[in-house]
């Protein structure tokens, strides 16, 4: 991969952390204020520390992304609620995943419904992200996951990749979605330099419901992390490069997912830029 082409990559970056008690804490002291942060969404927890978090990170200067999965909206003044308190805070983008919560807090039991929600109430947000899976979802079949995109398209502005190890498999994904005419922009997710031990103890702190979804839902994640070598995302960037940075692939940047190891990604960036001249 060109230096220049990996340095507008890690230019473009989104950190992805969870709402624990340290986090806002770890984000004004590593985090620079032109990096964007998204916030997630706990089907344990609720949506409250997200949008607290949210708050406090855009009162901080931030341009932060909360997470709104439908189903833990529990109907449409709960929607709007949480609309009017983000745009409030200053909020012009929002993502919106189906989420985890089982059974749902209301009548959302995917996306779409929001999303069409949402544009019904004269689209509150500027920018409006939907979820892209490079790897099979567990309960539904490829074609379907881009036929979802297909469908959310008008009601969206760009996909977030969920986390992908294998850069093979993402560029095939955003060659497959662009051959079905899904043109919106995407952020590839990827994981930053997460240490298996780290990201377990990460997974334990979520809630014991919700860390034994977890667990048993991304057991792949730990054996690629455990294989010999480890991971590198440097590793894969450079093994995606033809596939990132294609102009017909619409990568707008990377979505880093730190687990909130949020100095070591941050350090990692900044040696990577360092090292490439950037």
């Amino acid at each position: 991969m060109g230096a220049e082409a990996l340095r507008a990559l890690l230019a473009r970056v989104r950190y992805e952390v969870l709402p624990a008690r340290a986090t806002e804490e770890k984000v004004l002291a590593h985090v620079p204020r032109d990096v964007t942060v998204a916030v997630t969404a706990s089907p344990v927890k609720g949506l409250e520390p997200t949008l607290a978090l949210t708050e406090r990170l855009a009162a901080h200067g931030y341009r932060v992304v909360p997470h709104v999965p439908a189903r833990l909206l529990r109907d449409d003044t709960h929607l709007k609620d949480v609309a009017e308190r983000l745009g409030g805070a200053g909020v012009d983008d929002i993502f919106v995943p189906a989420g985890d919560a089982d059974p749902p807090a209301g009548p959302y039991g995917g996306a779409l419904p929001v999303l069409r929600r949402l544009t019904g109430m004269g689209r509150p947000f500027t920018e409006t992200g939907i979820t892209g899976y490079p790897e099979s979802h567990p309960l539904i079949h490829d074609d379907l996951t881009i036929q979802a995109m297909w469908d959310k398209r008008a009601h969206a502005t760009y996909i977030v990749s969920n986390l992908c190890f294998d850069a093979r498999v993402l560029g095939d994904w955003l060659t497959r979605i662009r051959r079905r005419d899904v043109t919106l922009p995407v952020y590839v997710g990827v994981a930053g330099p997460v240490q298996r031990a780290r990201l377990l103890a990460m997974a334990t702190k979520i809630g014991v419901g919700e860390s034994a979804r977890f667990l048993t839902g991304h057991a792949s994640w730990f054996l690629r992390l455990a294989a010999p070598g480890g991971y590198d995302p440097r590793r894969l960037l450079t093994r995606g490069a033809a596939a990132f940075t294609a102009p017909s692939a619409g990568v707008a940047g990377l979505h880093l997912f730190t687990f909130n190891q949020v100095a070591e990604t941050e350090r990692w960036r900044r040696a990577l830029l360092d090292r490439l001249g950037g």
